[in-house]
C-alpha cells in the first residue's frame, strides 16, 4: 500500500517540481514571483489538447483541428508557452523593472486574471477532455501497479530537469544566468546583456510551466481555464520548501510535496478529501524546523 502511494507521489511531485523550478528561476534573477505561471500552465495544456484533437469547441463553436500525434503536439505547446512567457515579460514586467516591488506584483495579478478570462472566453467553462497519449496495461512491480502514462510523466520531467541542469552548468547562456542571478551590476560590467538573460529566463521558466500543464492535463484527463491555480500554488510552496532560488532544491521540494500529499491522502483514514490540507500542514512543520528550505542557505544580515 505504501509503495503504491509512494509511486503516485513521485509522479505528482515531478509535475510540482517543474512548476517550482519555473518560480525559482525567475525569482533567482529578479526576485519576482510570476503569478502568471498558472495561466501559462493552463495554456500549455490547452494548446497540446487542441493540436492533438480532431475538433474542439472554441468560442462556443466546434472547430476542426489538425489531430497531431502527442509527440509533436507536446513540443509545439511548450514552445508556445515559452513565447507567451516572453511576451508577458516584455509587456507586463520589463516596463516596471525599476518600479517599487509592489507594482510588478500587481501587474502579475492583472496578467493572471486577464489570461484566465481569455481562456474562459475561448474554451468555455466546461472541462475539455485530454486524450491519454499512452495506452496499454499497467506495469506491475511487486505490489505496485504503475500506469505507463505515470512512467512517461516521470521520465519527461526528469529529462527536462537534466537538460536544464546541463544548460545552466555547461553553456555560456547558463553561466550568464548564474552571473546575473548573483550580481546583475557586475554581470553588466563584464559584458553580459542582463535584459536578454531575464527574457531567456522567463521563457525557460514558462516552457517548464507549460510542460507541467501538459503532463497534468494528460494525467487527469482534462484541460480547464482554472486548472492552473492549485497546482501553481503548490509549485510555489514547493519552491519555498526546497529553498527559493535553488533549482535542485525547488525540484526536490516538488517531489517531497507530491509524496507527502499522496501518502497523507492514502494512509490517513478519510484523508483523501483533505489531501491538500494534510500536505500543507506537514510542510508548515518542515518549514518551521528549517525556514531556509531543504537545500537553501540561511543568510546572515551584514552589520
Amino acid at each position: 500500500m505504501i509503495e503504491q502511494h509512494l509511486a503516485n507521489g513521485l509522479m505528482l511531485g515531478a509535475i510540482y517540481g517543474l512548476i517550482a523550478v519555473a518560480f525559482t528561476m525567475v525569482y533567482g534573477i529578479i526576485e519576482l514571483v510570476n503569478l502568471a505561471f498558472g495561466e501559462i500552465f493552463m495554456s500549455g495544456a490547452f494548446v497540446a489538447v487542441t493540436l492533438s484533437a480532431t475538433a474542439v469547441v472554441l468560442f462556443g463553436t466546434v472547430v476542426p483541428m489538425p489531430d497531431l500525434p502527442f509527440w509533436l503536439a507536446l513540443p509545439l505547446a511548450v514552445v508556445f508557452a515559452a513565447i507567451l512567457g516572453g511576451l508577458i515579460e516584455r509587456i507586463a514586467y520589463k516596463p516596471l523593472r525599476r518600479a517599487p516591488r509592489l507594482a510588478p506584483f500587481i501587474s502579475a495579478i492583472g496578467v493572471s486574471i486577464f489570461l484566465q478570462g481569455l481562456g474562459q472566453s475561448i474554451f468555455g467553462t466546461s472541462e475539455t477532455p485530454f486524450p491519454n497519449p499512452v495506452g496499454g496495461p499497467p506495469i506491475i512491480i511487486g505490489n505496485v501497479r504503475v500506469q505507463p502514462l505515470s512512467v512517461l510523466i516521470l521520465v519527461i520531467a526528469l529529462g527536462a530537469m537534466a537538460a536544464l541542469a546541463l544548460l545552466v552548468r555547461s553553456t555560456p547562456i547558463g553561466r550568464a544566468m548564474r552571473a546575473s542571478a548573483q550580481d546583475p551590476d557586475a554581470a553588466t560590467l563584464v559584458g553580459i546583456n542582463v535584459d536578454r538573460i531575464i527574457l531567456v529566463t522567463f521563457m525557460l521558466g514558462s516552457a517548464l510551466a507549460g510542460l507541467a500543464g501538459i503532463l497534468y492535463g494528460a494525467n487527469f484527463g482534462f484541460a480547464h481555464y482554472y486548472m492552473g491555480f492549485i497546482p501553481t500554488l503548490k509549485g510555489l510552496v514547493a519552491a519555498v520548501l526546497g529553498g527559493i532560488g535553488n533549482i535542485p532544491g525547488a525540484f526536490l521540494g516538488g517531489m517531497v510535496l507530491g509524496i507527502v500529499e499522496s501518502l497523507g491522502a492514502g494512509l490517513v483514514p478519510g484523508g483523501a478529501p483533505y489531501r491538500d490540507a494534510i500536505g500543507f500542514a506537514i510542510l508548515t512543520i518542515l518549514l518551521w524546523l528549517r525556514p531556509q528550505g531543504l537545500l537553501g542557505v540561511r543568510l546572515r544580515e551584514r552589520a
